[in-house]
């Protein structure tokens, strides 16, 4: 089994500009084939349009609200959604309001810094 706090693990800014504790990382617990993290986008911030090569993520929308692209397309997420990212797809997040928008996003495989392209 396969347990994680929040007294283990320190957060940190990804490529993308997200600030991010790891929950479950094959870096920390030794687990195989995914990542599972808690994001934070501050208020009037957004992370940089990138897309992964290989990583599929799912993000679920835990506080606050925000703007997402997908490629060509945005809309409003909300808390309870859920948003599948295929890997290649350009995506980015926008939050406009005044709360921070906490997400946890579940990369297979694991979350890499190396598997992150800005464009």
């Amino acid at each position: 089994m396969i347990t994680s706090s929040n007294k283990n693990t320190q957060q940190y800014q990804t490529k993308d500009g997200s600030i991010i504790r790891e929950r479950v990382h094959p870096k920390l617990h030794h687990n195989k084939n995914q990542s599972l993290a808690e994001a934070i986008i501050p208020a009037h911030t957004k992370t940089a349009l990138h897309y992964h090569k290989d990583s599929e993520e799912i993000y679920y929308v835990v506080e606050g609200c925000g703007e997402m692209q997908l490629n060509n397309e945005k809309f409003i997420i909300h808390p309870g959604d859920s948003i599948v990212i295929k890997p290649g797809i350009h995506h980015g997040l926008n939050n406009p309001y005044d709360k921070d928008l906490v997400i946890l996003c579940c990369c297979s495989p694991a979350y890499s810094h190396e598997d992150t392209f800005l464009l």
